[in-house]
């Protein structure tokens, strides 16, 4: 009888799972270094850190442009946001990647797909926390000249900027791992992190921070997060319990009710901001109408074309939010710093 040869029992042995494979690479092996750099790029989402811009706000409303070490906090800032923004999109990715695979878009995001690994996305998210704590220490160095801290009964700027940091990482983790699947708590966390990208910037600065500026902001993050919930609901509302579980919990009439409220709620503090906040001028009522079409033509987009589950995305590719995004700071910079006896 003939033996078997040993080498022939490899033939026998199971195949790796998928989550395997996407460790170890097709042939068992971890990849080289280098085969994960371009996925792991992709893998932060550069694309993404436009809700970054939100950071400089109160650095150009507060006329700091010209301010030399304001810019460079500010931009110290922008990039340690960018930075925990794409640690928390890693982990995010990390929590979800079983669900991402049955998802027509998501799964093909690098660790869904496999082309990134899961201890590569670990380091990559570790380089990026990192990299955001060394962005905040260099941060607290470049002491701002000539200017009071408005925060010094709080504990200071500095350290209200390293807790507003560290708070938009932890309240994420937590959304990733649960507070996501909690109806209302989810756009409230999206929102949320708007806010504290917007809190960050005057705390850099330091200036004040108006409450129109700060209601403002609030609403208008939570209209765009239930916008991308409606977006969500209305592109698959038969299947949409295997990507996010609690979106059958919603209703488009739910839905359409709240976008009303904080659409409502958005136009009259920005209106208000324009005439009483702390910083502002009075001539940028005449940004209103800017204002007006921007948020009618983004529901027109949710309500007639059913987009809006990426406003990111959106933002790029219709022209007319692109065009009125750049008419209106051209617009904001001519009245703030091309005509300054408009100001107040």
């Amino acid at each position: 009888m003939r033996t078997k040869h040993p080498l022939n029992t490899r033939m026998a042995q199971p195949k790796p799972s998928h989550e395997e494979t996407s460790l170890h690479g097709a042939t068992g092996q971890l990849p080289p270094f280098w085969s994960q750099v371009p996925p792991a790029i992709m893998a932060l989402r550069p694309f993404q850190w436009t809700k970054n811009l939100l950071v400089p706000l109160a650095l150009i409303f507060a006329l700091r442009l010209g301010d030399p070490v304001a810019l460079g906090r500010t931009a110290l800032a922008f990039f340690a946001f960018c930075l925990a923004a794409s640690a928390v999109y890693l982990i995010n990715d990390l929590a979800d990647r079983e669900r991402d695979r049955q998802h027509p878009v998501k799964r093909n995001r690098p660790l869904a797909s496999g082309r990134l690994t899961v201890r590569g996305a670990i380091l990559t998210t570790a380089l990026c926390l990192a990299g955001a704590a060394a962005l905040t220490t260099w941060l607290v160095t470049l002491r701002p000249a000539g200017h009071g801290d408005p925060y010094a009964a709080w504990g200071g700027s500095d350290a209200l900027f390293a807790i507003t940091l560290a708070g938009y990482v932890a309240l994420n983790i937590a959304y990733s791992t649960w507070l996501k699947h909690q109806v209302l708590w989810d756009v409230f966390i999206i929102a949320a992190g708007f806010v504290l990208r917007a809190l960050a910037g005057a705390f850099a600065i330091p200036v004040p921070i108006s409450p129109w500026f700060y209601l403002c902001t609030t609403f208008l993050a939570l209209f765009l997060a239930l916008a991308k919930r409606r977006a969500e609901l209305v592109r698959d509302p038969e299947n949409s319990a295997l990507t996010r579980r609690n979106l059958q919990a919603y209703s488009l009439l739910l839905l359409d009710q709240l976008i009303g409220v904080t659409v409502t709620a958005t136009l009259l503090t920005y209106s208000l901001y324009t005439f009483q906040g702390e910083n502002a001028s009075h001539a940028l009522m005449l940004t209103i109408p800017l204002v007006l079409f921007g948020i009618f033509r983004y529901l027109y987009l949710v309500y007639a074309r059913q987009e809006g589950e990426r406003p990111d995305a959106l933002l790029w590719r219709d022209p007319q939010i692109l065009g009125t995004v750049v008419a209106y700071a051209a617009l904001v910079f001519i009245l703030l710093y091309g005509v300054p006896h408009l100001r107040g």
